[in-house]
């Protein structure tokens, strides 16, 4: 499998809580729900495309929760029910598997995270999706797990908060595959290592 990380993203490099003010208020972060002005058909559909391009989800424990909480009531609307019928993985060293209360979900246990995910890009399949999940994300950039970034880029500045970058100091060259650009001035861009493009 692919691993696929899908991210809203600001200008300066934010991707905390792009959907709502409550949805991540971690280091007192105030600005959530920067991306409803700049979302449009372009950008609803390269998230439909991701998800149609995945055969299985992949969380962390704060994105999962968020998600959990809104998809089930949504049942009846293709693209949720697709999020629903979907096997999902959240990574988490603080969830009891009897709080997996969204269907098809898997635990991974933090302090084995890397192996595990390592054996599920190591299996047949499309792609494995990632969308938010700062900390996650980061860690597969880190670990060179992560095959392709698509990331929703809109025209604003939010000033600071999470960002899914290592900051190691690590050089790690990217290759532009695609972007387009939606009415609203968001840029859709698809990279993959560039020793992979």
């Amino acid at each position: 499998m692919r691993i696929v990380i899908s991210e809203f993203m600001s200008l300066d490099g934010v991707v905390q809580a792009p959907g709502g003010p409550e949805e991540d208020t971690e280091g007192g972060f105030t600005q959530g729900g920067w991306s409803h002005p700049y979302f449009d058909e372009v950008v609803g559909g390269a998230f439909d495309t991701a998800l149609k391009d995945a055969d299985a989800l992949l969380f962390g424990r704060r994105t999962w929760q968020n998600m959990a909480g809104a998809w089930p009531e949504r049942a009846g609307d293709p693209f949720a029910d697709r999020m629903n019928s979907l096997p999902k993985y959240v990574v988490s060293s603080t969830l009891g598997d009897d709080e997996l209360t969204w269907d098809n979900t898997t635990r991974i246990p933090g302090g084995s995270a890397v192996a595990r995910i390592q054996e599920l890009r190591a299996a047949e399949g499309r792609d494995l999706l990632v969308m938010g999940s700062p900390t996650l994300a980061r860690t597969l950039l880190r670990e060179g797990l992560a095959d392709e970034l698509r990331l929703m880029i809109m025209p604003v500045i939010v000033g600071g908060g999470k960002t899914v970058f290592p900051g190691d100091g690590v050089l790690r060259p990217l290759h532009l595959v695609s972007t387009v650009t939606s009415g609203t001035g968001v840029q859709v861009c698809t990279y993959r290592a560039a020793a992979e493009a």
